[in-house]
């Protein structure tokens, strides 16, 4: 190590008392994070690209410090939904500091990756006060049943008004309306559900009945409408 010569004539002098970082909450337990190993913690967090065309929620389970579980949503470009398969790849199993320092393919993604990484060893996670946190897998949680994203896509025209195209609880077939053509609900089929029921070699049609449902006043409506025709 080189030092000027200006400090190679200081004369030295003791540094005084040494406490340590501030501890941080992690899974319970208060920890003075010295090394990367000693970080645990689940979290999420959002991320974007630099002209803002689309976006990433990415979920990361952590464990002394290596990256044991991780959910790649992305939404807005075509081109991220191949990143974001290569991005799983790459980030189980890599530590916090080598993932953060990891070309995830998207900037989206790697944003992202920054925000959770400052989440993370400041001790911000979602799990930083429960006990052991939480298992391997539960970010799959957040998916549900048919392990399908929470999606909500609307789009409206001041002419036209707005369409309903996929909320919540799945893709959107009908939108009801009453007699002064104000939305009052919604028929929906949950993807997910169906895929699962016709895996498992229920019929195609009658999976599509059982994965529909509806929201609102449905059953008062004036009239029902196709959101991708009408």
């Amino acid at each position: 190590m080189k030092y000027s010569a200006e400090v190679e004539k200081m004369c030295p002098l003791a540094k005084g008392t040494y406490h340590g970082p501030a501890p941080i909450p992690e899974e319970g337990k208060w920890v003075q994070a010295k090394e990367i190993k000693d970080i645990s913690g689940l979290t999420h967090g959002i991320g974007w690209c630099a002209p803002q065309q689309g976006g990433c929620k990415l979920t990361l389970n952590v464990k002394d410090g290596v990256i044991e579980e991780a959910l790649v949503e992305t939404i807005g470009c075509s081109g991220m939904t191949h990143s974001a398969a290569m991005a799983s790849e790459i980030l189980i199993g890599k530590t916090i500091l080598e993932a953060l320092n990891t070309d995830l393919v998207c900037d989206a993604i790697n944003t992202a990756m920054r925000e959770l990484f400052l989440q993370i060893v400041y001790g911000r996670t979602q799990t930083a006060f429960s006990e052991d946190g939480l298992p391997i897998g539960a970010g799959l949680e957040d998916l549900g049943k048919g392990l399908r994203s929470q999606v909500g896509t609307t789009y409206a025209t001041s002419k036209k008004g707005p369409r309903y195209l996929e909320l919540a609880e799945g893709y959107i077939t009908k939108i009801a309306v009453d007699e002064n053509d104000t939305i009052i609900g919604y028929k929906f089929v949950h993807l997910g559900k169906m895929m699962e029921m016709i895996k498992k070699g229920m019929d195609a049609n009658e999976a599509l009945e059982k994965a529909s449902g509806q929201y609102g006043r449905v059953d008062d409506a004036q009239k029902l409408i196709d959101p991708r025709e009408e």
